[in-house]
């Protein structure tokens, strides 16, 4: 068990060793291990956004592709519903993600000279 999984809660107090409790465990240990892999996708997602945006800084292009972006809107909202998760949440993840990615090709372009 991590330090934050030695804590105990408002439910472990209220539920104690019952089978609700054990659930909750369960489901909540599930819960953690697809947020750990969230981070390692996106720790993998950003390396491949940084190669593109040396590519586009020796290229000399620009850091936000307007076109590109429509285009993955328009694909991870059909995702998400397909998915059965809300198409809006899906595309303002999307979007502060394209955000933070657009601010390092600036900085990348910057850095470059371009």
């Amino acid at each position: 068990m991590t330090a934050a999984s030695d804590r105990r809660t408002g439910a472990d107090t209220r539920l104690g060793d019952s089978a609700p409790m054990a659930e909750l465990r369960a489901l909540r240990a599930s819960i953690d291990n697809i947020d750990a892999a969230l981070v390692h996708m996106l720790a993998e997602r950003f390396k491949c956004t940084q190669k593109v945006g040396h590519l586009k800084a020796a290229h000399d292009l620009p850091p936000a592709d307007p076109a590109r972006e429509q285009i993955q809107i328009e694909r991870l909202r059909r995702l998400a519903a397909e998915a059965n998760l809300d198409p809006d949440f899906a595309e303002k993840f999307l979007a502060f993600i394209v955000r933070e990615v657009i601010r390092h090709h600036e900085a990348i372009a910057a850095n470059a000279g371009n």
